[in-house]
This record gives structure tokens, C-alpha cells and sequence, in this order.
């Protein structure tokens, strides 16, 4: 959803490049691959324009965002929560990056500290299902079952077939889900995710997006 605005500045600094040495030609393609599907890619073109003197603050507050995604996809949550910070930080209404902090402090083993960048989230974004599966996640694991499995139904209401997709595959996953992964919410999905809400060692997301090549 902010990929638009870094392709327009990744095609500013090549324009720019082609005027100067090739050294700099060569730094400004590497911005291209902010928006790369390879993660290692995307921390160094983001760094780019990062480090960049004509990036505005709010496109240097999304490529912090979208190398602290690649970060926390690499699992170093650390290094991500820093990024975000910087986001936040250049754009305090940045919804999506306040969802990812929460997420990357849900991740590191201190859920509890990302409640409050989850519940402005929401209050920015409130549409979102990816900030109400969050939120999902952070109740579980303080042991609010019911509320998390709350969350987790609004994030079904809110994202469709894709999500009742992602949680289809988390819960066969987990042994509670035995039928057929068609995004159809149906008494056997609903009691497999209030089953699993209602455990703190239980996720209904799948591991390492297994389930991509169905949600896709």
C-alpha cells in the first residue's frame, strides 16, 4: 500500500544517477529493490533510500517500515522494532507500521509492550484484519481467551476467504482442522479457532506462510 510512492522515488535517484558517475548509477538501481520480493534485496534498497538526501520524510518513514517487514520476516525482531520506531517516529499515524511493531514485539516474547501500537492501530485502521489478528495474538498470549478469539472472528469478518484460508491452514497445522482448504467459514473452522484461542501454545496462523500458494 506505500510501494507507489518508492517506486516514484527509486525512479527519481535512477534518473538522477544516469547524470552522475556509475558508482551512483549502481546505488540508485539498488533502491529498486526496496519493493523486492527477496528479503536481503529489500533491506539494502530501502537502506538506500534511507540514506538518501532527496527522500521527504514520509518516504524515508516508509522504507524504514518496509525493511523492518523484511527484518522481521528474517526473524531479527530487534533489528525490526527499530526500524518501526524510526517509522513512527517521522509518521506517528502510520497505521501499518504500528500493526508490524505490535506483531514484531508479539514475536520477540513481549506481546504485552506492542497493546498500546496494536490499539491505535485499530483506532487509525480499523477495517484492518491484519491488526485484529494481531490484536488476537496478544490477548492469547495474555490469556484473554475470549477476547482473542473475539479478534479473531472480526479478522475473519474483515478479511474473507483469504484469512478463513490462512487459519484453515494454521489450524490443520496444529491437528484441530481436518477438512478441505476452501475459505468457507464453517462450524468446524469456527470451534477449531475458538479451540485454539482458548490455548496459549496454539496458533492458527500457518508457520513460514506455508499456505501462500492457496491465498495467492
Amino acid at each position: 500500500m506505500f510501494t507507489p510512492r518508492l517506486r516514484r522515488l527509486a525512479a527519481v535517484l535512477l534518473t538522477l544517477a544516469t547524470l552522475g558517475a556509475s558508482s551512483t548509477l549502481t546505488r540508485a538501481e539498488v533502491a529498486t529493490d526496496c519493493f523486492s520480493e527477496d528479503w536481503s534485496r529489500r533491506v539494502a534498497g530501502c537502506s538506500v533510500i534511507i540514506d538518501s538526501q532527496t527522500a521527504t520524510p514520509a518516504e524515508k518513514a516508509q522504507a524504514y517500515a518496509m525493511r523492518a517487514l523484511a527484518l522481521s520476516i528474517q526473524t531479527r525482531y530487534h533489528d525490526a522494532i527499530r526500524d518501526y520506531d524510526e517509522a513512527i517516529r517521522l509518521a506517528p499515524d502510520f497505521a501499518v507500521a504500528l500493526n508490524n511493531r505490535a506483531w514484531a514485539y508479539f514475536k520477540s516474547g513481549n506481546g504485552i509492550k506492542g497493546l498500546p501500537d496494536i490499539e491505535r492501530s485499530l483506532n487509525l485502521s480499523p477495517l484492518s484484519e491484519h491488526s485484529w489478528d494481531t490484536r488476537a495474538h496478544i490477548r492469547q498470549s495474555m490469556g484473554q481467551f475470549a477476547g482473542a478469539f473475539s479478534d479473531y472472528e472480526r479478522s475473519v469478518d474483515l478479511g474473507g476467504e483469504r484469512m478463513i484460508k490462512l487459519y484453515q491452514c494454521g489450524l490443520a497445522e496444529a491437528g484441530l482442522y481436518k477438512g478441505k482448504v476452501d475459505g468457507i467459514y464453517s462450524s468446524d473452522v469456527r470451534e477449531a479457532l475458538r479451540q485454539c484461542a482458548n490455548r496459549r501454545d496454539c496458533d492458527p496462523l500457518p508457520a513460514d506462510e506455508q499456505c501462500r500458494a492457496a491465498t495467492s
